[in-house]
């Protein structure tokens, strides 16, 4: 670790290219910012700013010990090993210099969002995840509400010891990662107090039909839709025209939203009269989908998007994007010739396919 380098930066310090320093949900968090992609505000805790926390600790050594010898496949031992790997990195210290740098970021978060110990998510963002080649997203830990600087420190440490998860751990094995060249950044994210959030692809998950938009959505945090714990409602939405092109509501009945007594995330049953209405309108569809758009052209591919719409903004200012990460599925398999896929067909579908391969049709 270079003494120059920083321990804690800001999003918007941030690009694409930095995700050796801060993984790459920070470094694409900073990139959509820099494009002008409207984004909660926030800082990242560096890879510098992990090795920093393990250093002289002893602990390096231990955890390649306490892991030779380990088979991918037994995960009852993984499960074991990862338990104790955490445990051990949850009860460091962490340096006064690191500590004093987190909370003075924190504490501008604060100024800047006009709310003293502001709510903010923390999040893992892994040097490995995000990689157009490998599926590491999800692997490591993330903390919704988190409040105050003492908490915010408290769940640093807990993100740091997520890059031992059993699940990461087996799978840097099978991929063939040196568990000691995958750092690990933590982002520090004002959360979004959201009335709905969910994901959106700019391609048709189902099938990899590049002309639509997929939006999956649910009430509150969403944390419900990623986590499968809900079957959000679901929308196709027409690249070109932004006309929805179908939609399923579906019977909603859990969410996560802030308990006001605690002021931390829970887990609650959707009212029985709202578990089946819409939970996101047309003109919020009409408006992901832009921003969609503007993402796939900023970042050049298929793109897997996080989103909120924060109850606590106006309207035409409260979608907020909080993480786009390069589709992984499709986008590594060769589109399909569009004649070859209507061979057989009617002579409109051949002049249709002729004309979109720009050929002259006779």
């Amino acid at each position: 670790m270079s003494v120059n380098e920083p321990l804690v930066v800001w999003f918007d310090d941030c690009r694409r290219e930095m995700v050796e320093q801060v993984g790459g949900k920070c470094s694409s968090l900073g990139e959509l910012i820099n494009a002008g992609i409207r984004v909660p505000p926030g800082f990242a805790i560096t890879t510098a700013g992990y090795r920093h926390f393990m250093q002289d600790s002893g602990l390096v050594d231990e955890i390649d010990a306490l892991l030779e010898g380990v088979d991918s496949d037994d995960i009852q031992t993984l499960e074991a090993v990862s338990e104790t790997i955490r445990a051990k990195i949850e009860l460091l210290d962490i340096s006064t210099q690191l500590e004093d740098e987190i909370a003075e970021f924190y504490r501008k978060l604060s100024v800047q969002s006009c709310m003293p110990a502001t709510a903010v998510a923390v999040r893992s963002s892994a040097t490995a995840e995000d990689l157009p080649g490998a599926s590491f997203a999800g692997q490591q830990d993330t903390y919704l509400w988190v409040r105050g600087v003492d908490e915010v420190l408290d769940h640093v440490r807990r993100c740091f010891s997520s890059l031992y998860t059993g699940r990461a751990i087996g799978y840097r094995m099978d991929m063939g990662f040196d568990h000691r060249d995958v750092g690990i950044s933590v982002g520090i994210q004002k959360m979004a107090n959201s009335f709905t959030a969910g994901v959106m692809f700019t391609l048709n998950p189902s099938n990899g039909d590049r002309s639509s938009i997929v939006v999956d959505s649910n009430f509150g945090f969403g944390e419900s839709v990623v986590s499968g714990e809900v079957t959000p409602d679901n929308f196709r939405i027409n690249k070109v025209s932004l006309e929805v092109l179908d939609r399923t509501v579906s019977d909603k009945r859990v969410c996560y939203t802030v308990d006001s007594k605690t002021q931390t995330s829970k887990r609650s049953k959707v009212p029985k009269e709202r578990r089946k209405v819409q939970s996101v309108t047309d003109d919020e569809l009409i408006e992901l989908a832009h921003m969609g758009k503007l993402i796939e052209k900023h970042y050049g591919c298929p793109m897997d998007i996080e989103w909120a719409i924060d109850k606590d903004m106006p309207e035409g200012g409260n979608i907020f994007i909080l993480q786009a990460r390069p589709e992984t599925v499709w986008s590594s398999k060769k589109p399909e010739s569009v004649s070859a896929a209507i061979q057989g067909g009617s002579a409109m579908d051949h002049i249709l396919a002729s004309m979109m391969a720009g050929k002259a049709v006779g």
